[in-house]
């Protein structure tokens, strides 16, 4: 009977042992992605201010690391442009529990970063050329480099890819076609007619008198077209991070760019004639295109352009609109998630 208890506490104990030893291994596996003892950032939390140059001198652009990955790190261009870093804060929820590292990124003349507003810096090849000197900066390559552009993101991934895909590892297009005269024709002829004909009618009617600093042409788009394609939420239940975007977006920028209306490109903005959908069989790296149902984008478009990318997936999230990230959450994570991983492990 004392030999039977003996073994029994013998048992208990070796069992109790090895407990403790799965415990301390994940737990070692569980803090080392957000380990930052060895990093130069851990002072400040990862954030750290690039110095890059310019036609007009030397300015810095706000970025910040999340997590330590060393073949899976994502670099984050925000739309806009002059849009901000901070409605990404939403992947705060999704990639560290997949261990998958991240940079927020303030692109010049948005957010926490310089703004020496100069409309001569605004130019599609010199974002480009900043985004190489951020990557530089970052110590990025081709064995952990993935790229993630929303929106106008979108573009610039696109025009990086096409100049230093070398230094990719994957890159993701998130809520962009590869065309804006297709986006204009969309917004005119599918998105348009969805509203309601006299709301319609009011917009279009400021928009040919060139009103767009009426108040009114802010209230009809916000309130009527923003909860439909935007981000499918009612408008006081928008995220904070998300608000705190808009709030924050450098109009003058955003207009010499992009142009004041929301359906499509009005005027002489830079990016009117902007197509590379002929170019995109020559991206050769791994891609992710992601498209929401409801999206300011056609849907159908991002998908054709996976068809195109030798080496393209499409991603469509079926209740989202182009801030997927927030209203189809779960869709746009885990395929990005899933995307990103599959890449890493050469498959």
């Amino acid at each position: 009977m004392k030999q039977t208890v003996y073994f029994l506490i013998v048992a208990l104990l070796l069992t109790s042992c090895n407990t403790t030893i799965t415990t301390d291994q994940n737990a070692k596996k569980e803090t080392k992605y957000l380990d930052y003892s060895e990093k130069s950032d851990k002072l400040s939390g990862g954030v750290r201010m690039i110095p890059i140059q310019t036609p007009s001198g030397e300015f810095k652009v706000w970025t910040k690391r999340v997590g330590n990955n060393p073949t899976m790190k994502v670099l984050l261009l925000h739309g806009g442009p002059g849009a901000t870093h901070e409605y990404f804060e939403s992947f705060d929820s999704f990639l560290p529990n997949a261990e998958i590292e991240y940079y927020y990124y303030d692109q010049l003349e948005s957010a926490y970063s310089d703004q020496p507003s100069d409309s001569t810096l605004w130019e599609l090849d010199r974002f480009v050329d900043e985004v190489e000197q951020v990557r530089k900066a970052l110590g990025l390559d081709k064995n952990n480099f993935y790229l993630l552009g929303h929106s106008w993101g979108g573009i610039l991934g696109i025009e990086y890819a096409l100049k230093y895909q070398k230094n990719l590892k994957g890159l993701i297009i998130s809520n962009m076609v590869s065309s804006i005269p297709s986006y204009i024709k969309y917004a005119q002829e599918v998105l348009g007619p969805q509203l309601d004909p006299e709301v319609l009618a009011e917009i279009q009617a400021l928009e040919a008198a060139n009103d767009f600093a009426n108040p009114r042409y802010e209230e009809l788009v916000v309130t009527n077209y923003y909860p439909k394609h935007v981000l499918r939420m009612p408008l006081d239940q928008w995220p904070d991070p998300v608000n705190r975007a808009f709030a924050n977006l450098n109009t003058g920028v955003y207009v010499t760019m992009q142009g004041p209306s929301e359906f499509g490109i009005a005027g002489d903005a830079k990016l009117k004639n902007w197509d590379r959908s002929n170019d995109l069989s020559k991206i050769n790296v791994p891609t992710l295109s992601i498209g929401g149902e409801y999206d300011t984008m056609d849907p159908k478009h991002m998908e054709w352009m996976a068809e195109q990318l030798p080496k393209g997936e499409y991603l469509h999230c079926p209740k989202g609109s182009h801030m997927a990230m927030y209203d189809d959450q779960e869709t746009y994570f885990e395929g990005l998630i899933q995307f990103i991983k599959n890449v890493d492990q050469g498959e």
